[in-house]
């Protein structure tokens, strides 16, 4: 939707279809970011991911892998051997959307100062 097509008031249905509302809530969801920065570097198991972020539940993590594998930005393989293992990796889709999480996230850290301001006025 571009801002021209935009019709105010903006419906409760508009919004919920909006492409931008899910990769908005993707983006500003607590923990999405940070398994994503995480599998950039490479596959990692769910033991590995469960020790690279303090502070995440193990629940958590298994419903924020859930979501992202559903929104087609990680893939999940399972390796069948004993114990069974199951690695996490970005698919193409997830690389080319952390470009512009970077960016925003840049943009965050030049405007710092600028929002803290603001905020405590």
């Amino acid at each position: 939707m571009s801002p021209a097509t935009i019709t105010v008031p903006v419906t409760v249905a508009e919004h919920e279809n909006c492409p931008a509302t899910s990769v908005l809530r993707r983006v500003g969801d607590k923990w999405s970011v940070v398994i994503l920065s995480i599998l950039e570097r490479g596959a990692h198991g769910f033991n590995e991911l469960d020790r690279s972020v303090e502070g995440l539940s193990r629940r958590m993590l298994t419903r924020t892998l859930r979501a992202l594998e559903e929104d087609g930005l990680i893939s999940r393989t399972v390796h069948p051997r004993v114990p069974p293992r199951v690695d996490y990796a970005l698919t193409d889709l997830g690389r080319s959307f952390l470009g512009p999480v970077r960016a925003l996230g840049l943009w965050a850290v030049a405007h710092q100062s600028d929002l803290e301001a603001t905020h405590s006025r």
